[in-house]
Formats: structure tokens, sequence, C-alpha cells
């Protein structure tokens, strides 16, 4: 059953094979959406991105010339980004651990592994719609905090202003 604020949401899918682009535009139209954008490349995604709003990008890891990890750090990072605090889904068969903390490291989202499914995407909207993250800037990295979750039961140095220090628990 298609959520009500998927509606009005724009989304923009970014991928290289026709088939793909046109399987997920079909499960996103099941969802609710009704405004989907198109690019087979990031290079294209980005001139689109310029030209028109959008609230949501779901993009390929795997494209030529601009993979999705490339793009996702050019919205994050550019001078020219209309809007480098975007949601971005990385949807990848490319699950190797070195290639989600990658795509983790330039900005991305959430992370989606092919094959896709109605449920999984929903999920995964679901979680930028209703609980979208803040955003983190350092030296070295700008996008959502990578911290899912508060674990109040970390006993290590924090290291932002914001946290709070774990009081200590004597055993």
């Amino acid at each position: 059953m298609p959520d009500a604020s998927i509606e009005s949401l724009r989304a923009l899918v970014i991928e290289d094979n026709a088939l793909m682009r046109a399987l997920i535009r079909s499960v996103l139209f099941a969802l609710g959406f009704k405004n989907v954008r198109e690019a087979k490349s990031g290079e294209d995604a980005f001139t689109l991105l310029c030209e028109e709003s959008v609230d949501l990008i779901l993009t390929d890891l795997s494209m030529t010339p601009v993979d999705g990890i490339a793009f996702t750090h050019r919205v994050r990072t550019s001078q020219e980004s209309p809007n480098p605090y975007v949601p971005i889904i990385m949807v990848t068969g490319h699950t190797e651990r070195h290639r989600v903390e990658a795509a983790r490291d330039a900005g991305v989202t959430e992370f989606l592994a092919k094959p896709i499914t109605v449920q999984k995407l929903l999920l995964r909207v679901l979680e930028i719609v209703e609980r979208p993250r803040a955003f983190v800037r350092c030296t070295s990295y700008f996008g959502p905090d990578r911290r899912r979750r508060n674990d109040e039961t970390h006993n290590g140095p924090r290291r932002r202003k914001d946290d709070k220090q774990p009081q200590q628990v004597f055993v």
C-alpha cells in the first residue's frame, strides 16, 4: 500500500542498465512515487540535478565514466552541487565490505543490495523519510552521520562535542 508522504517525493534513478532502470522506476511507482526522473550515468545525473530539484536519489555503484561513489562524493562536496544534503541510496550487486565502506565514506545515506525487492526498497525509503540522519562535516568527510544508533554502553572516547559522556559503571 503506497504511503501518502511518498507521493510527493521526487526521485532520481541513476543506472546504466536500461532494464534495471525500468525495474527500479516500476518499483518506485508501485510504492506510490509520482515523479521519477532517470539518468544513465553519474555525469548525466549531476547535470539533471543542477536543473531540477529531487528529494531522493537511487544510484548504481558501477557505471562509467562516473560511478555512483564518485557521483555521491561530487553531490556532497562540489561547490556546484545544488543540494549536498539530498538522501542517496546506493543500489548495487557489489556488496563486498570495501565497496560498502567506500560508499558510506563518500556520503551514501542507505545501501541496498541487488536483487532489489519492493519490501527492501520501501524499508530504505521509509528510513530516509521517517528517520532522517543528521549530517556531519569534518576535514575528511561530509555526509549523513555514519552512526546508526547511539550506543549508551560504549565505553570508548567520544569524539563529537554533542556526544554525552557515558556514566561510569562499577561492577
